[in-house]
């Protein structure tokens, strides 16, 4: 038997990691694609008069096996992969991509959608009915239902080869990072360095067989110190340049080709559908509803950050020639010195802060924050299977002791998982039968490790990246609404990241961190003068870190706003941009777009902006329980009720509203970054 097609007799029914073999993955989702169109076809060749729940619903739940495998495949395709699954991957992706198309351009099973969205108003339906009705009908029409035969063929051909570019994408870069390894073996070339950061690259460099030398690499906690406080500016040089041209070097895990077909063949399937871009098509689905309103949002932010940006600039330039003779700032000295300046100004940096965040006492402050907010528990369990040893299982009641979730915590890099942060799940919330499935949720980082001497110690960049991620979490976990396609996460891409970025304000206040906060050696509290500090700095070189972000946006809009086929030349095209959101020299020879996972291997196309718009409504949602207390039940259960809950049962400004009882403010962000005047 399958192990993926049989039922799981583990605990809450969660993956049986450690029975699963990875020859099982192909013929499990053929037999589960097979298994759902016959539930499909059932659904076409029912001759009763189309209804709601004989159409809509039933095709809601045609395919649960293929939603369950090939989600368990493409999670430890990120976070536990090999050159196995690699290989494998090419060869599921487009068969999940042909059976998708199968369904999309089904012309009697749009016809029958389209009857019952023609007589929506004699079903009686609730607002979450009429919500998942229309996301089927406008699936369909978006995914080429109304395209004659011609256009079905040339939108599958489409589809088929976006589906294996981005994981071709995805695999040169992973590859690129675990290729690099800049070797140390002169301690001069450590000058500057914490010692912590110089145990670990030891303890790096002896994995890779390198006993004696000290091994930095592209991992966000090797790379990260070193361009902060490496005293060697040529080896600084070197690693940024390292990291900023992956995937443009002109070999054979180049990705320029793939960024400009990707690109061009996203422009070709709007146009096919009758849209002027790839951003037409995106933002008609969005909050932000076409590339305009995206535009003007950004050129407002822009126009109140610029001002500030230059003088940040001008500051940080005249700091380095003040304190080192530097006349030649170029961008792989910018955290060296933007991080001596912050320590001149506020007296804090990184290495003051990371002995009071013991990753295990950070986790534990995160669990406290969601039992205070929303009566969450978390118990740790050893019974519950996993994909590799690093991985903590938890699960999750409220106050009742009430089964909410189980919980999946990956928090250390290693060679099979892929750099950054994420949320993902490996079952989602719905209600099947009168019984409530709950969710099984995961995050997956790349936090420091520990080492011989010291236990995992995090950044503070490291712990509001937990909180983000677990804010995410909440929104999966909390999810209770009765179909799974519009379940937790499974929003408005800019309304996503609201329940992410609106948790990391926690991580700034004397009350939240008096709960967790406290040296791992001696267990004093952080001192409030820290917090302190840490607050006061916390809009430190705002006008830069705010261009930064928005001119990724407006990378990510000018490729997909208009046809591509303009972009000949990568780096003049990003320069050109970059004028306008970066004071410094460019840089020859790099790229954002041939490592932009978010853009070509994830789902932000036409979306990066997501994240400054969600910074409006988190700044805006954050004010209100500020104004009430950060730990407010009520204000928190209304959130909860209203947003977490809901899922995208409800369209986002409608859910905001009635947690918020306004629209948001969007000043709110600008009085939080001290950008207005």
């Amino acid at each position: 038997m399958n192990t993926l097609l049989t039922k799981f007799n583990t605990p809450f029914e969660t993956v049986p990691f450690d029975k699963i073999k990875t020859e099982e993955y192909l013929p499990a989702i053929k037999e589960a694609i097979a298994m759902a169109k016959k539930n499909i076809e059932l659904i076409k060749n029912n001759a009763s008069p189309e209804s709601f729940s004989n159409v809509v619903e039933a095709l809601e739940n045609s395919s649960p096996e293929v939603d369950l495998i090939s989600g368990i495949f493409f999670n430890l395709h990120s976070a536990e992969t090999n050159d196995q699954m690699q290989v494998l991957a090419k060869e599921i992706s487009p068969i999940l991509t042909e059976f998708s198309n199968d369904i999309s351009l089904d012309l009697v099973l749009f016809s029958k959608i389209k009857k019952v969205w023609d007589n929506k108003s004699t079903f009686n339906l609730n607002a979450e009915q009429l919500m998942l009705l229309d996301k089927n009908y406008k699936s369909f029409v978006r995914n080429g239902a109304l395209l004659n035969d011609e256009g079905k063929e040339k939108l599958r051909e489409i589809s088929k080869k976006l589906s294996t570019l981005g994981l071709q994408f995805g695999d040169n870069i992973l590859k690129e990072t675990n290729n690099f390894v800049l070797l140390i073996e002169n301690t001069q070339d450590l000058k500057g360095l914490p010692d912590d950061v110089i145990e670990a690259a030891a303890q790096t460099a002896k994995e890779k067989g390198h006993e004696g030398k000290w091994a930095f690499t592209l991992d966000y906690p090797s790379v990260v110190p070193f361009l902060t406080y490496a005293e060697n500016r040529e080896l600084r040089k070197k690693l940024y340049l390292a990291n900023t041209t992956k995937g443009f070097k002109g070999d054979e895990l180049d990705n320029s080709a793939i960024v400009k077909e990707i690109a061009s063949l996203r422009h070709h399937k709007a146009e096919l559908l009758g849209y002027q871009s790839h951003a037409h098509f995106v933002l008609e689905e969005r909050m932000a509803s076409n590339p305009q309103t995206v535009t003007k949002f950004i050129e407002n932010i822009v126009n109140h950050a610029t001002p500030a940006a230059t003088k940040e600039t001008e500051e940080l330039k005249a700091y380095a020639q003040k304190i080192d003779g530097l006349n030649d700032y170029q961008k792989w000295d910018n955290m060296y010195y933007a991080e001596k300046l912050k320590n001149e100004k506020f007296q804090v940096n990184d290495e003051m802060l990371r002995p009071y965040f013991k990753l295990e006492k950070v986790i534990d402050g995160v669990f406290e924050v969601a039992k205070k907010l929303y009566g969450l528990s978390f118990i740790a369990r050893n019974d519950i299977p996993v994909y590799h040893p690093d991985v903590l299982t938890y699960e999750v009641v409220d106050e009742n002791h009430n089964h909410v979730s189980v919980f999946y915590a990956d928090f250390h890099p290693r060679a099979g998982k892929r750099n950054g942060a994420w949320m993902t799940s490996f079952r989602g919330q719905k209600i099947a039968d009168g019984i409530n499935k709950r969710p099984h949720v995961a995050i997956v980082c790349n936090f420091t490790k520990p080492t011989a001497t010291k236990p995992s110690l995090l950044g503070f960049d490291e712990v509001t990246t937990l909180f983000h991620e677990f804010g995410h979490a909440l929104h999966g976990m909390l999810a209770n609404t009765q179909y799974e396609s519009l379940s937790g996460t499974n929003v408005y891409w800019d309304f996503v990241e609201l329940p992410s970025q609106i948790l990391e304000n926690w991580a700034y206040e004397k009350e939240c961190l008096d709960l967790f906060a406290e040296h791992f050696e001696t267990g004093e509290k952080i001192p409030a003068d820290l917090i302190k500090k840490i607050k006061d700095s916390s809009s430190f070189l705002e006008g830069r870190g705010t261009l930064r972000q928005l001119s990724f946006a407006s990378i990510d809009m000018a490729w997909h706003s208009k046809n591509p086929e303009f972009i000949s030349d990568i780096e003049s095209f990003e320069n050109m941009i970059n004028e306008n959101f970066d004071f410094l020299p460019q840089v020859k020879g790099t790229s954002i777009s041939t490592a932009f996972s978010h853009i070509f291997a994830g789902g932000y196309s036409a979306g990066y902006y997501s994240y400054k718009w969600a910074e409006v409504l988190d700044a805006d949602a954050f004010e209100f329980f500020k104004e009430k207390g950060i730990f407010n039940r009520e204000v928190a259960n209304r959130f909860r009720e209203n947003v977490l809950s809901k899922g995208g049962s409800l369209h986002p400004m409608d859910l905001y509203v009635a947690f918020r009882g306004q629209a948001p403010n969007p000043d709110a962000l600008l009085r939080r970054a001290g950008l207005l005047k």
